[in-house]
């Protein structure tokens, strides 16, 4: 992890270590295939009808804000109800599901949020109260540098005080804040030079942003979906809103777009769906920068067993370091050994969000190809998780660590590996991160290092992260309990299993005195101790011997 991201995430070195687990497989699946070939007429069409159900779906939207926690199965019939006339019954469970799922996702949010500021007024209370310049431990930090320091974070806690009294009031009453289309692109509205835009190029943006044209799938139904359909040649009907009737081109209120459709990836799993008449649900937008429209299916499938966690430890892991701008990977044999050489696979996560995901996608991919030739079953990574991690409270001045670990897009760089990973039959084995960097780098950094091979901090880490994730300790060797002074314990190591010939063995000779031993002129070097000059401490030339039966003669 860049700049021991783990080992700030991590617990200290006195705290337990969460166990290794396999983590679950994805538990849905979507494609997507663009709209080629549509005439003036279907865009219009298109547009029009995204208008309209966009319309119904803010309206519902602020209709859910507005119940709060008082919302029950009633009122959601109720929504549903009046959305129909206007729509169709289908559409109005479309819309009203969308805007609870909406608002939930809201809730969590804030949630999150609130979270994240009980921590901030935590810290700072806590550095206030000790002395000026008194340094911090493991668990908790110390107190500030300055005066003016401690004055200016003294008035930033009433700041934060004043902002959780208002989170904490909107979560017990409900309230949450929602902006269909996106909070980001509504504040570019007002630095539309900044952000290189027109005002028409934002309106366009705003309008397709608030556009919905999204249908759930419904079982048993034709192809698995009555509002919007996909025939097995690629045909592509929408069945029109009620206002919006007349502009229908075939029967039963539907309009038929002029192109088809195929999908390419998954397109065999879809059409089994399909000719099944299982539920899949489907998604249409407008790129604004390209021009281009797409049709998104998704449906869920049935929740895979996970792999046991000793089957993925058999063929050995492959552990894989995240960073900023590159995933460190090197595999280690079910002992925990490292072999061959390690892997970097690098990705740029600037640009846009196409760009970004882009790029995670080919490194996973490249990720995976090489841990698919390595032949093992299990891919190691660290559970990261950076929800209350971000704040200046905690990182302090570390203005760029924060915007490193706030720029890692850890969620989608999870999910989509989970799900890429499902997909190439391999296993992806959480581990907690805590010191993996450290340790790493501190145990096998050094030991790896040769006149033709660099090892990186990275690559040692992905080794530590590999180890935990195979249930081995990360350091190298595990030194025994002594008997006495001597050696008599020998040398043991944890790279092999307990069974395994000449594991523990006795160590070379030493050949160099002790670092505190007394030059001894004009003598040879020896071991032995020195000969006392006092009677009591002389050494005695006599053995003692214990004879095993009592003499009796």
């Amino acid at each position: 992890m860049s700049r021991n991201v783990s080992n700030r995430v991590g617990a200290s070195s006195t705290a337990p270590f969460a166990a290794p687990f396999v983590v679950a497989g994805p538990s849905g699946v979507a494609v997507r295939d663009r709209l080629k070939g549509l005439t003036v007429e279907d865009e219009r069409v298109l547009r029009l009808v995204g208008a309209h159900l966009g319309s119904l779906a803010g309206r519902d939207l602020k209709a859910r804000c507005a119940d709060g926690l008082d919302h029950d199965a009633e009122r959601w019939a109720a929504r549903k109800r009046g959305l129909t006339g206007e729509s169709s019954a289908r559409w109005a469970g479309s819309i009203t599901k969308a805007s609870h799922d909406q608002w939930a996702l809201a809730r969590r949010c804030q949630l999150a949020h609130l979270r994240s500021l009980e921590a901030g007024v935590q810290t700072i209370e806590h550095r206030l109260s000790q002395a000026i310049g008194a340094k911090g431990a493991k668990r908790a930090p110390g107190g500030y540098r300055s005066k003016r320091e401690w004055f200016a974070k003294s008035r930033r806690l009433g700041v934060l005080k004043d902002r959780l009294a208002a989170e904490q009031a909107d979560w017990d009453a409900g309230v949450v804040r929602v902006v269909r289309g996106g909070r980001r692109l509504l504040t570019t509205r007002h630095n539309l030079e900044d952000a290189g835009f027109t005002a028409d190029d934002w309106r366009a943006r705003w309008e397709a942003g608030r556009w919905f044209l999204h249908a759930d799938g419904e079982s048993g139904k034709g192809y698995g979906n009555e509002t919007i359909r996909v025939t097995p040649q690629g045909e592509v009907s929408i069945r029109l809103p009620a206002p919006l009737a007349h502009l229908a081109n075939t029967k039963h209120g539907r309009y038929v777009l002029a192109c088809r459709v195929a999908f390419k990836h998954r397109g065999t799993e879809w059409a089994d769906r399909i000719a099944c008449n299982s539920a899949v649900a489907y998604r249409i937008h407008l790129d604004v920068d390209r021009g281009r429209w797409y049709v998104t299916a998704s449906w869920q499938r049935p929740a895979a067993p996970a792999l046991p966690l000793e089957a993925a430890r058999v063929r050995g892991m492959v552990g894989v370091d995240t960073n900023a701008d590159h995933f460190a990977a090197w595999r280690l044999d079910r002992h925990g050994n490292p072999v061959g050489d390690p892997r970097r696979f690098d990705y740029d996560l600037s640009g846009g969000a196409a760009h970004r995901d882009a790029q995670v996608r080919h490194a996973i991919t490249r990720l995976l190809h090489w841990a698919t030739a390595c032949g093992v079953a299990a891919i190691g990574i660290e559970d990261l998780h950076f929800t209350k991690e971000k704040t200046r409270e905690r990182h302090g001045r570390h203005k760029r660590f924060r915007q490193l670990i706030s720029g890692m897009p850890t969620g989608k760089l999870r999910a989509r590996l989970v799900a890429m990973a499902a997909e190439a039959g391999l296993a992806i084995v959480a581990v907690d991160p805590a010191y993996t960097s450290r340790w790493g780098a501190q145990h096998w950094r050094a030991p790896m290092t040769s006149e033709t091979r660099k090892v990186s901090r990275h690559d040692a880490a992905s080794i530590a992260i590999g180890r935990r994730a195979l249930g081995h300790p990360i350091r190298r060797r595990t030194a025994p309990p002594p008997h006495d002074q001597s050696d008599h314990a020998g040398h043991r190591t944890v790279q092999v299993g307990a069974g395994t010939p000449e594991r523990e063995g006795p160590r070379p000779p030493v050949t160099e005195p002790a670092h505190d031993a007394r030059p001894r002129l004009g003598t040879m070097r020896t071991r032995a101790t020195s000969t006392s000059n006092t009677v009591r401490d002389a050494r005695s030339t006599r053995k003692w011997e214990q004879n095993p039966l009592l003499d009796t003669v």
